[in-house]
Protein backbone atom coordinates (compact mmCIF):
# COMPACT_ATOMS: atom_id res chain seq x y z
CA UNK A 1 0.00 0.00 0.00
CA UNK A 2 2.55 2.33 0.88
CA UNK A 3 4.37 1.26 -2.54
CA UNK A 4 1.32 2.25 -4.23
CA UNK A 5 1.09 5.55 -2.58
CA UNK A 6 4.43 6.97 -3.17
CA UNK A 7 3.58 5.68 -7.09
CA UNK A 8 0.18 8.10 -6.98
CA UNK A 9 2.29 11.32 -5.23
CA UNK A 10 5.06 10.80 -7.58
CA UNK A 11 2.72 10.89 -10.54
CA UNK A 12 0.63 13.95 -8.90
CA UNK A 13 3.67 15.88 -8.79
CA UNK A 14 4.60 15.00 -12.19
CA UNK A 15 1.11 16.43 -13.34
CA UNK A 16 1.58 19.48 -11.86
CA UNK A 17 4.87 20.03 -12.96
CA UNK A 18 4.00 19.51 -16.35
CA UNK A 19 1.01 21.66 -16.01
CA UNK A 20 3.15 24.82 -14.33
CA UNK A 21 5.60 24.08 -17.76
CA UNK A 22 2.61 24.34 -19.98
CA UNK A 23 1.50 27.61 -17.44
CA UNK A 24 4.75 29.26 -18.34
CA UNK A 25 4.94 28.47 -22.19
CA UNK A 26 1.39 30.04 -22.43
CA UNK A 27 0.78 32.35 -19.85
CA UNK A 28 4.04 34.92 -20.82
CA UNK A 29 5.03 39.07 -19.34
CA UNK A 30 5.26 40.07 -22.66
CA UNK A 31 2.27 38.89 -24.39
CA UNK A 32 -0.07 40.08 -20.97
CA UNK A 33 1.73 43.36 -21.38
CA UNK A 34 1.18 43.47 -25.44
CA UNK A 35 -3.06 42.70 -24.79
CA UNK A 36 -3.48 44.98 -21.43
CA UNK A 37 -1.62 48.12 -23.34
CA UNK A 38 -3.35 47.74 -26.67
CA UNK A 39 -6.97 47.20 -25.03
CA UNK A 40 -5.98 50.42 -22.41
CA UNK A 41 -4.83 52.28 -25.12
CA UNK A 42 -6.03 56.00 -25.58
CA UNK A 43 -7.18 54.79 -29.53
CA UNK A 44 -9.89 52.79 -27.87
CA UNK A 45 -11.19 56.31 -26.16
CA UNK A 46 -11.62 53.84 -22.93
CA UNK A 47 -13.85 51.51 -24.78
CA UNK A 48 -17.23 53.33 -23.78
CA UNK A 49 -20.84 51.67 -25.24
CA UNK A 50 -21.58 52.14 -28.24
CA UNK A 51 -18.67 54.41 -29.08
CA UNK A 52 -16.00 53.55 -32.16
CA UNK A 53 -13.70 52.50 -29.51
CA UNK A 54 -15.44 49.93 -28.23
CA UNK A 55 -15.56 48.73 -31.84
CA UNK A 56 -11.95 48.69 -31.90
CA UNK A 57 -11.55 46.80 -29.07
CA UNK A 58 -13.81 43.96 -30.11
CA UNK A 59 -11.65 43.82 -33.56
CA UNK A 60 -9.08 43.05 -31.44
CA UNK A 61 -10.08 40.32 -29.14
CA UNK A 62 -12.10 39.00 -32.14
CA UNK A 63 -8.25 38.72 -33.90
CA UNK A 64 -6.67 37.43 -30.68
CA UNK A 65 -9.75 34.58 -30.41
CA UNK A 66 -8.88 33.94 -34.35
CA UNK A 67 -4.81 33.54 -34.26
CA UNK A 68 -5.30 30.94 -30.83
CA UNK A 69 -7.42 29.07 -33.25
CA UNK A 70 -10.90 29.05 -31.17
CA UNK A 71 -13.99 27.97 -33.03
CA UNK A 72 -17.04 30.69 -32.94
CA UNK A 73 -20.22 29.77 -30.70
CA UNK A 74 -22.98 26.97 -32.35
CA UNK A 75 -25.23 29.61 -34.72
CA UNK A 76 -22.47 32.32 -34.88
CA UNK A 77 -20.80 33.05 -37.96
CA UNK A 78 -18.16 34.60 -36.30
CA UNK A 79 -16.85 35.93 -32.91
CA UNK A 80 -19.13 38.78 -32.76
CA UNK A 81 -22.05 37.88 -30.47
CA UNK A 82 -24.68 40.85 -31.73
CA UNK A 83 -27.95 41.68 -30.54
CA UNK A 84 -30.06 45.15 -30.44
CA UNK A 85 -31.20 47.09 -27.84
CA UNK A 86 -33.17 50.05 -27.87
CA UNK A 87 -31.39 53.06 -26.23
CA UNK A 88 -33.67 55.92 -24.62
CA UNK A 89 -32.34 59.60 -23.75
CA UNK A 90 -33.80 62.44 -22.43
CA UNK A 91 -34.58 64.97 -25.35
CA UNK A 92 -36.70 67.72 -23.73
CA UNK A 93 -38.59 68.71 -20.57
CA UNK A 94 -40.21 71.50 -19.00
CA UNK A 95 -41.78 71.29 -15.59
CA UNK A 96 -44.49 73.61 -13.64
CA UNK A 97 -45.38 73.44 -10.26
CA UNK A 98 -48.08 75.65 -8.70
CA UNK A 99 -47.33 77.96 -11.83
CA UNK A 100 -43.44 78.63 -11.38
CA UNK A 101 -41.04 76.50 -14.15
CA UNK A 102 -38.58 74.30 -12.39
CA UNK A 103 -34.85 74.15 -13.17
CA UNK A 104 -33.72 71.60 -15.30
CA UNK A 105 -31.04 70.89 -12.87
CA UNK A 106 -33.85 69.78 -10.22
CA UNK A 107 -35.63 67.45 -12.26
CA UNK A 108 -35.30 63.92 -13.25
CA UNK A 109 -37.13 61.74 -15.64
CA UNK A 110 -37.35 58.43 -16.07
CA UNK A 111 -39.57 56.82 -18.72
CA UNK A 112 -39.89 54.56 -21.44
CA UNK A 113 -42.08 56.28 -23.32
CA UNK A 114 -41.81 58.38 -26.52
CA UNK A 115 -43.29 61.41 -24.50
CA UNK A 116 -45.16 62.54 -21.06
CA UNK A 117 -47.94 65.34 -21.00
CA UNK A 118 -49.27 65.51 -17.61
CA UNK A 119 -51.57 68.35 -16.23
CA UNK A 120 -52.14 67.26 -12.46
CA UNK A 121 -53.42 64.26 -13.94
CA UNK A 122 -55.44 62.31 -11.36
CA UNK A 123 -53.90 59.19 -12.87
CA UNK A 124 -50.54 60.28 -11.79
CA UNK A 125 -49.86 59.05 -8.35
CA UNK A 126 -47.86 61.65 -5.91
CA UNK A 127 -45.17 60.60 -3.11
CA UNK A 128 -42.94 62.32 -1.44
CA UNK A 129 -39.24 61.21 0.12
CA UNK A 130 -38.93 63.06 3.02
CA UNK A 131 -35.67 63.69 5.58
CA UNK A 132 -34.58 60.78 6.80
CA UNK A 133 -35.07 58.42 4.51
CA UNK A 134 -33.02 56.66 2.04
CA UNK A 135 -33.23 58.50 -1.17
CA UNK A 136 -31.30 55.69 -3.18
CA UNK A 137 -33.96 52.53 -1.88
CA UNK A 138 -36.77 54.75 -2.77
CA UNK A 139 -36.12 56.14 -6.16
CA UNK A 140 -35.86 52.37 -7.00
CA UNK A 141 -38.67 51.10 -5.55
CA UNK A 142 -40.55 53.91 -7.64
CA UNK A 143 -39.23 53.85 -11.24
CA UNK A 144 -39.78 49.62 -11.02
CA UNK A 145 -43.15 49.98 -9.46
CA UNK A 146 -44.56 50.29 -13.20
CA UNK A 147 -46.94 53.38 -12.22
CA UNK A 148 -47.15 57.05 -13.37
CA UNK A 149 -45.64 59.24 -10.51
CA UNK A 150 -44.74 62.63 -9.23
CA UNK A 151 -42.45 62.65 -6.67
CA UNK A 152 -41.35 65.23 -4.53
CA UNK A 153 -38.08 65.17 -2.95
CA UNK A 154 -36.98 67.02 0.35
CA UNK A 155 -33.87 69.72 -0.64
CA UNK A 156 -31.32 67.60 2.09
CA UNK A 157 -30.95 64.68 -0.43
CA UNK A 158 -29.16 67.11 -3.10
CA UNK A 159 -25.86 65.37 -3.54
CA UNK A 160 -27.91 62.32 -3.94
CA UNK A 161 -30.32 63.75 -6.59
CA UNK A 162 -27.46 65.34 -8.90
CA UNK A 163 -25.22 61.96 -8.83
CA UNK A 164 -28.51 60.07 -9.91
CA UNK A 165 -29.62 63.25 -12.28
CA UNK A 166 -26.10 62.89 -13.87
CA UNK A 167 -26.63 59.33 -14.74
CA UNK A 168 -30.21 59.51 -16.16
CA UNK A 169 -29.43 62.31 -18.52
CA UNK A 170 -27.24 59.92 -20.61
CA UNK A 171 -29.94 57.60 -21.49
CA UNK A 172 -30.35 53.88 -20.45
CA UNK A 173 -31.05 50.67 -22.18
CA UNK A 174 -34.80 49.36 -22.35
CA UNK A 175 -34.53 45.64 -21.50
CA UNK A 176 -37.02 43.14 -22.60
CA UNK A 177 -40.64 44.57 -23.24
CA UNK A 178 -39.99 47.47 -20.87
CA UNK A 179 -41.43 49.09 -17.98
CA UNK A 180 -44.93 51.04 -18.86
CA UNK A 181 -44.69 53.60 -15.57
CA UNK A 182 -43.14 57.00 -15.68
CA UNK A 183 -41.37 58.47 -12.36
CA UNK A 184 -40.88 62.29 -12.43
CA UNK A 185 -38.40 63.43 -9.46
CA UNK A 186 -38.67 67.16 -8.02
CA UNK A 187 -35.95 68.33 -6.21
CA UNK A 188 -36.88 70.88 -3.31
CA UNK A 189 -40.43 70.79 -3.61
CA UNK A 190 -42.22 69.38 -0.09
CA UNK A 191 -45.86 69.35 -1.69
CA UNK A 192 -47.65 71.22 -4.26
CA UNK A 193 -51.64 72.17 -5.42
CA UNK A 194 -50.97 71.27 -9.31
CA UNK A 195 -48.41 70.43 -11.61
CA UNK A 196 -47.34 70.63 -15.33
CA UNK A 197 -44.97 67.93 -17.12
CA UNK A 198 -44.14 67.82 -21.15
CA UNK A 199 -41.49 65.88 -21.87
CA UNK A 200 -39.82 64.00 -24.52
CA UNK A 201 -37.45 61.06 -25.11
CA UNK A 202 -34.95 60.06 -28.06
CA UNK A 203 -35.49 56.58 -28.59
CA UNK A 204 -33.16 54.83 -31.40
CA UNK A 205 -32.48 50.93 -31.13
CA UNK A 206 -28.21 49.93 -31.44
CA UNK A 207 -26.02 47.07 -32.09
CA UNK A 208 -23.78 45.72 -29.72
CA UNK A 209 -21.71 42.39 -29.72
CA UNK A 210 -20.39 40.09 -27.38
CA UNK A 211 -16.72 38.48 -28.00
CA UNK A 212 -16.96 34.82 -28.06
CA UNK A 213 -15.26 31.42 -28.91
CA UNK A 214 -14.88 28.15 -27.69
CA UNK A 215 -12.70 25.09 -27.14
CA UNK A 216 -15.00 22.12 -27.75
CA UNK A 217 -15.25 19.34 -25.62
CA UNK A 218 -14.01 15.68 -25.91
CA UNK A 219 -15.70 12.91 -24.46
CA UNK A 220 -18.13 15.83 -22.21
CA UNK A 221 -19.02 18.10 -24.93
CA UNK A 222 -22.29 18.85 -23.68
CA UNK A 223 -21.19 20.20 -20.34
CA UNK A 224 -19.87 24.13 -20.53
CA UNK A 225 -17.15 25.97 -18.27
CA UNK A 226 -17.31 29.67 -19.02
CA UNK A 227 -14.42 32.12 -18.93
CA UNK A 228 -15.45 35.61 -18.90
CA UNK A 229 -14.56 39.37 -18.95
CA UNK A 230 -15.80 42.75 -19.77
CA UNK A 231 -14.04 44.95 -21.98
CA UNK A 232 -16.23 47.49 -22.02
CA UNK A 233 -15.80 51.12 -19.61
CA UNK A 234 -16.45 53.98 -18.96
CA UNK A 235 -14.92 55.65 -22.40
CA UNK A 236 -14.93 59.74 -21.97
CA UNK A 237 -15.30 61.38 -18.57
CA UNK A 238 -14.88 64.47 -17.11
CA UNK A 239 -11.39 65.83 -17.64
CA UNK A 240 -9.08 65.58 -15.11
CA UNK A 241 -5.94 67.50 -15.53
CA UNK A 242 -6.40 67.60 -19.14
CA UNK A 243 -7.30 63.93 -19.42
CA UNK A 244 -10.74 62.89 -20.06
CA UNK A 245 -10.02 58.83 -20.81
CA UNK A 246 -11.05 56.12 -18.43
CA UNK A 247 -9.05 53.91 -19.95
CA UNK A 248 -9.85 51.18 -17.60
CA UNK A 249 -6.77 48.87 -17.44
CA UNK A 250 -7.70 47.56 -14.29
CA UNK A 251 -11.49 47.40 -14.91
CA UNK A 252 -11.55 44.89 -17.36
CA UNK A 253 -9.03 45.28 -19.63
CA UNK A 254 -7.11 43.19 -16.90
CA UNK A 255 -10.00 40.14 -17.00
CA UNK A 256 -10.34 39.93 -20.45
CA UNK A 257 -6.11 40.08 -20.84
CA UNK A 258 -6.74 37.00 -18.67
CA UNK A 259 -9.58 35.45 -20.51
CA UNK A 260 -7.64 35.90 -23.74
CA UNK A 261 -4.43 34.08 -22.05
CA UNK A 262 -6.82 31.38 -20.72
CA UNK A 263 -7.86 30.87 -24.38
CA UNK A 264 -4.42 30.18 -25.79
CA UNK A 265 -3.48 28.14 -23.05
CA UNK A 266 -6.41 25.72 -23.13
CA UNK A 267 -5.88 25.65 -26.49
CA UNK A 268 -2.30 24.54 -26.56
CA UNK A 269 -3.00 22.19 -24.17
CA UNK A 270 -5.78 20.56 -25.96
CA UNK A 271 -7.37 18.03 -23.28
CA UNK A 272 -11.04 19.53 -22.10
CA UNK A 273 -13.15 16.94 -21.86
CA UNK A 274 -15.85 19.69 -21.08
CA UNK A 275 -16.34 22.27 -24.02
CA UNK A 276 -14.42 25.81 -22.95
CA UNK A 277 -16.60 28.84 -23.61
CA UNK A 278 -14.19 32.47 -23.49
CA UNK A 279 -16.41 35.67 -23.24
CA UNK A 280 -15.66 39.33 -23.93
CA UNK A 281 -18.69 40.99 -22.59
CA UNK A 282 -19.42 44.34 -23.55
CA UNK A 283 -22.15 46.59 -21.67
CA UNK A 284 -21.11 45.39 -18.31
CA UNK A 285 -20.92 49.12 -17.15
CA UNK A 286 -24.36 49.99 -18.10
CA UNK A 287 -26.41 47.18 -17.05
CA UNK A 288 -25.05 44.35 -17.68
CA UNK A 289 -26.76 43.90 -21.07
CA UNK A 290 -23.71 41.18 -22.20
CA UNK A 291 -23.68 38.72 -20.20
CA UNK A 292 -27.30 38.88 -20.07
CA UNK A 293 -27.81 38.12 -23.52
CA UNK A 294 -25.13 36.03 -23.70
CA UNK A 295 -26.82 33.64 -20.68
CA UNK A 296 -30.25 33.90 -22.33
CA UNK A 297 -28.52 32.29 -25.19
CA UNK A 298 -27.63 29.05 -22.89
CA UNK A 299 -29.46 26.31 -21.01
CA UNK A 300 -28.68 27.14 -17.78
CA UNK A 301 -28.19 23.48 -16.53
CA UNK A 302 -25.65 22.77 -19.42
CA UNK A 303 -23.43 25.09 -17.06
CA UNK A 304 -21.36 23.38 -14.90
CA UNK A 305 -19.18 26.47 -13.87
CA UNK A 306 -18.58 29.97 -15.23
CA UNK A 307 -15.39 31.86 -14.11
CA UNK A 308 -15.37 35.42 -14.83
CA UNK A 309 -12.58 37.92 -13.83
CA UNK A 310 -13.05 41.24 -13.12
CA UNK A 311 -9.75 43.54 -11.85
CA UNK A 312 -6.82 41.68 -10.73
CA UNK A 313 -4.18 44.68 -11.43
CA UNK A 314 -3.01 44.42 -7.96
CA UNK A 315 -2.47 43.07 -4.72
CA UNK A 316 -5.60 41.89 -3.18
CA UNK A 317 -6.29 42.52 0.60
CA UNK A 318 -4.59 39.40 1.70
CA UNK A 319 -1.07 39.88 -0.19
CA UNK A 320 0.85 38.67 -2.83
CA UNK A 321 -0.42 35.23 -4.52
CA UNK A 322 -3.70 35.35 -3.26
CA UNK A 323 -7.61 36.32 -4.81
CA UNK A 324 -10.98 36.26 -3.79
CA UNK A 325 -14.14 34.88 -5.06
CA UNK A 326 -17.18 36.22 -4.52
CA UNK A 327 -20.31 34.03 -3.56
CA UNK A 328 -17.54 31.67 -2.00
CA UNK A 329 -19.86 30.31 0.79
CA UNK A 330 -22.52 29.59 -2.05
CA UNK A 331 -21.01 26.40 -3.49
CA UNK A 332 -18.11 24.51 -3.50
CA UNK A 333 -16.49 25.86 -6.74
CA UNK A 334 -13.60 27.77 -4.44
CA UNK A 335 -12.69 24.75 -2.51
CA UNK A 336 -12.50 22.70 -5.53
CA UNK A 337 -9.89 25.24 -6.64
CA UNK A 338 -7.75 25.70 -3.78
CA UNK A 339 -7.50 21.46 -3.74
CA UNK A 340 -6.05 22.28 -7.30
CA UNK A 341 -3.83 24.76 -5.81
CA UNK A 342 -1.81 22.69 -3.59
CA UNK A 343 1.75 22.52 -3.22
CA UNK A 344 1.85 26.42 -4.59
CA UNK A 345 2.01 30.25 -3.44
CA UNK A 346 -1.28 30.99 -4.44
CA UNK A 347 -5.27 30.85 -2.17
CA UNK A 348 -8.26 31.61 -3.30
CA UNK A 349 -10.37 33.67 -0.06
CA UNK A 350 -13.96 34.08 0.09
CA UNK A 351 -15.03 37.86 -0.67
CA UNK A 352 -13.87 40.27 2.33
CA UNK A 353 -16.19 42.89 1.16
CA UNK A 354 -19.71 41.43 1.34
CA UNK A 355 -21.68 44.62 1.94
CA UNK A 356 -20.17 45.80 -1.42
CA UNK A 357 -22.63 42.41 -2.64
CA UNK A 358 -20.33 42.35 -5.38
CA UNK A 359 -21.53 38.64 -6.52
CA UNK A 360 -24.56 40.18 -7.68
CA UNK A 361 -23.03 42.87 -9.24
CA UNK A 362 -20.39 41.42 -12.01
CA UNK A 363 -21.47 39.61 -15.47
CA UNK A 364 -21.72 36.42 -13.21
CA UNK A 365 -24.87 37.49 -11.73
CA UNK A 366 -27.35 36.01 -14.23
CA UNK A 367 -26.10 32.80 -14.41
CA UNK A 368 -25.64 32.31 -10.32
CA UNK A 369 -29.02 33.82 -10.08
CA UNK A 370 -30.28 30.62 -12.65
CA UNK A 371 -28.07 27.96 -10.24
CA UNK A 372 -25.32 28.00 -11.87
CA UNK A 373 -21.49 27.90 -10.07
CA UNK A 374 -21.16 31.48 -11.50
CA UNK A 375 -18.50 33.38 -9.66
CA UNK A 376 -16.30 36.11 -10.08
CA UNK A 377 -12.56 36.02 -8.89
CA UNK A 378 -10.88 39.45 -8.41
CA UNK A 379 -8.23 40.98 -6.06
CA UNK A 380 -9.25 44.33 -5.99
CA UNK A 381 -9.34 46.60 -3.51
CA UNK A 382 -12.67 47.86 -3.95
CA UNK A 383 -12.56 49.77 -0.90
CA UNK A 384 -9.12 51.91 -0.99
CA UNK A 385 -8.78 51.56 -4.96
CA UNK A 386 -8.56 55.58 -5.96
CA UNK A 387 -8.09 54.50 -9.76
CA UNK A 388 -11.43 52.77 -9.70
CA UNK A 389 -13.46 54.50 -12.28
CA UNK A 390 -11.34 57.09 -12.80
CA UNK A 391 -9.09 58.97 -16.01
CA UNK A 392 -5.90 56.85 -13.87
CA UNK A 393 -6.63 53.41 -14.10
CA UNK A 394 -4.01 53.20 -16.79
CA UNK A 395 -1.49 50.82 -17.62
CA UNK A 396 1.28 52.70 -15.44
CA UNK A 397 -1.24 51.86 -12.24
CA UNK A 398 -1.43 47.66 -12.58
CA UNK A 399 1.12 45.24 -11.28
CA UNK A 400 1.51 42.92 -14.06
CA UNK A 401 3.27 40.05 -11.93
CA UNK A 402 -0.17 40.22 -9.97
CA UNK A 403 -2.15 39.95 -13.04
CA UNK A 404 0.20 36.80 -14.90
CA UNK A 405 0.80 35.28 -11.26
CA UNK A 406 -3.31 35.06 -10.72
CA UNK A 407 -4.14 34.14 -14.76
CA UNK A 408 -1.41 31.16 -13.81
CA UNK A 409 -3.44 29.79 -10.63
CA UNK A 410 -7.07 30.25 -12.74
CA UNK A 411 -5.34 27.69 -15.26
CA UNK A 412 -3.57 25.50 -12.58
CA UNK A 413 -6.76 25.56 -10.23
CA UNK A 414 -9.79 25.51 -13.34
CA UNK A 415 -7.86 21.77 -14.28
CA UNK A 416 -10.07 19.62 -12.70
CA UNK A 417 -13.40 21.50 -13.30
CA UNK A 418 -12.06 21.31 -17.36
CA UNK A 419 -10.94 17.76 -17.49
CA UNK A 420 -14.49 16.85 -15.87
CA UNK A 421 -12.86 15.48 -12.62
CA UNK A 422 -14.95 17.60 -10.36
CA UNK A 423 -18.39 19.33 -11.01
CA UNK A 424 -19.31 22.07 -8.64
CA UNK A 425 -22.29 22.31 -6.66
CA UNK A 426 -25.16 24.27 -8.19
CA UNK A 427 -26.35 27.40 -6.46
CA UNK A 428 -29.68 27.66 -5.25
CA UNK A 429 -31.63 29.76 -7.65
CA UNK A 430 -32.19 33.47 -6.60
CA UNK A 431 -35.49 32.82 -6.23
CA UNK A 432 -34.86 30.50 -3.44
CA UNK A 433 -33.16 32.67 -1.30
CA UNK A 434 -32.41 36.64 -0.31
CA UNK A 435 -30.30 38.67 -2.42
Amino acid sequence: MKNKNLAFLSLLALTTSCAVKKQSTQVSDNDVSRIIKTLTSDDMQGRGTFTPGIAKASSFIEKEFKNIGLEPLKGESGFAQSFTVTQIAPASSEVIIDGSKIADGNVIVVSDQAGLDWNTDPSVEVQHIKAGETFFNRYRTITRSGKKTIVYVDESFSDAFKRIREYTISGHIKQGPGNSGSSVFILGINDAKSFRVNATNKIEEKQLNNVAGMIPGKSKASQIVVFSGHYDHLGIIKPVNGDSIANGADDDASGVTAVISLAKYYKALNNNERTLIFVAFTAEEIGGYGSHYFSEKLNPDSVTAMFNIEMIGKDSKFGKNTAFITGYEKSDFGQILQKNLEGTDFKFYPDPYPSQNLFYRSDNATLAALGVPAHTISTDQIDVDKFYHTVDDEFETLDVQNIIATIKAIALSSRSIVSGTDTPKRIPPLTDQKR
